[in-house]
């Protein structure tokens, strides 16, 4: 044990040795694995961090939700293609069930919204009165939101998000002057507190929030929403309230196969699995094309190897002269292969660190609620397939090494 130690300490000092006088040409033999290790942990980092904002946008909810969306009978993925069978009369009958306290209903359309000499092509929101109360984040900086009675009437009032109202009013007072959505001319009854963190092409702060009658009858003349999102009394009995749910809409839209369902029904904790289940397969996507790059930089080291074992063919026929076996001089380039990605690795952790840091704050100072978790898992994967790649890619060139004959080696010039 003890001379195997010694061989390998010996052969450790030798490929130091050797990097240390080709310390350009071994910089330059890392740089694609540090390019590779920096995107694997990039590529974690910035999976753990959409996570994380999605699930907290999500979250915000609360855990006593569940939502009511539209989906193409037959696939299992929600969409807007053709499905119209989600009314307004479809909740009523859904906030009847015992464990359901109340509910709101969203659609959504696009206007010009403009105000004296501004003018800006936003989205509207339509929602029903109770969306404040079961949407958390949403508060309101001055004003009301408007009543059931207001969206029973189908009345021309607005809530302005944040950005729009800065947009539209500056600093000056928004509640009470009236704004033109199209063709209409609406009343500011709220202004709503600034949200951000937006995740995905929909920035709420750049909204306006009217009744869904409103949107549904006086600017888009549709009568089905987008989606509905019910508040829950007893979240234990969340999953049974969800089959209530799934009965009375397949009675209600005369649906007998279940797989020809119009709508889908989720629970929070099921919208956050799904969301779990997606990131993760995104995450391994993406890890599977930044192998690719690191797996270059393997096939890089192998030619300098190769390389360095034709410059050194003199050297090693002196050591074998000496007495040194092949495997002495199999371990002299496969510990030098080893080192030369070790090294790539510790700048590639180092880089991608940095560089998800600064993702993070850039993100943050968009508005998104995105905070940075350091990259261990990252961190262990990168490490295991650069050292793979070591042992790979440096096999061979080392076993060339070793089984060079001695007295051919030394006649090399």
């Amino acid at each position: 044990m003890n001379d195997i130690f010694e061989r390998l300490v010996v052969a450790g000092q030798l490929a130091l040795r050797s990097l240390r006088l080709n310390l350009v040409r071994t910089s330059l033999t890392v740089l694609g694995v540090v390019i590779g290790v920096a995107a694997i942990i990039i590529v974690f980092a910035a999976g753990d961090g959409v996570s994380r904002l999605i699930s907290g946008e999500l979250e915000s909810y609360g855990t006593n939700v569940i939502q009511t969306e539209i989906k193409t009978p037959g696939k299992e993925t929600p969409t807007a293609a053709g499905v119209t069978s989600l009314k307004l009369s479809d909740m009523e009958a859904i906030n009847k069930i015992d464990n359901i306290t109340t509910s709101y209903a969203a659609s959504l359309g696009q206007q010009k919204v403009s105000y004296a000499a501004e003018s800006k092509k936003i989205f509207v929101f339509g929602v029903s009165a109770p969306y404040p109360e079961i949407d958390s984040k949403t508060k309101l900086a001055s004003g009301e939101f408007f009543s059931e009675e207001q969206d029973r009437g189908q009345a021309l009032v607005v809530v302005l998000g944040s950005a729009i109202k800065d947009y539209l009013f500056g600093d000056s007072e928004a509640v009470g002057k009236a704004v033109r959505l199209g063709t209409l001319k609406f009343q500011v009854i709220g202004v709503l507190e600034e949200q951000g963190g937006a995740i995905s092409f929909l920035n709420f702060d750049d909204m306006a929030y009217i009744p869904i009658n409103t949107l549904h009858k006086r600017i888009l003349g549709i009568d089905y929403a987008m989606y509905f999102m019910h508040q829950v009394r007893d979240v234990d009995a969340a999953d049974e309230t969800v089959g209530e749910i799934e009965s009375l809409l397949r009675e209600r839209h005369e649906i007998t196969d279940p797989t020809k369902d119009d709508f889908r029904v989720s629970t929070m904790a099921e919208m956050l699995d799904t969301l779990g289940v997606v990131t993760t397969a995104v995450t391994l996507l993406l890890l599977m094309i930044v192998l690719i790059s690191l797996l270059v930089g393997g096939v890089g080291i192998m030619n300098i190897m190769y390389v360095t074992v034709t410059e050194r063919t003199p050297e090693i026929g002196l050591r074998k002269a000496m007495g040194a076996t092949q495997r002495d001089v199999t371990y002299q380039f496969l510990i030098e292969s080893l080192l030369i990605t070790f090294w790539g690795w510790l700048l590639g952790v180092i880089m991608g660190v940095l560089v998800s840091y600064v993702l993070s704050l850039v993100a943050q100072n968009f508005g998104f609620n995105w905070q940075l978790a350091f990259p261990w898992q990252g961190i262990g994967v990168s490490f295991i397939f650069s050292i793979l790649c070591g042992l790979l890619f440096g096999y061979r060139p080392a076993k060339q090494a070793a089984r060079l004959d001695p007295v051919a080696a030394l006649r090399v010039e």
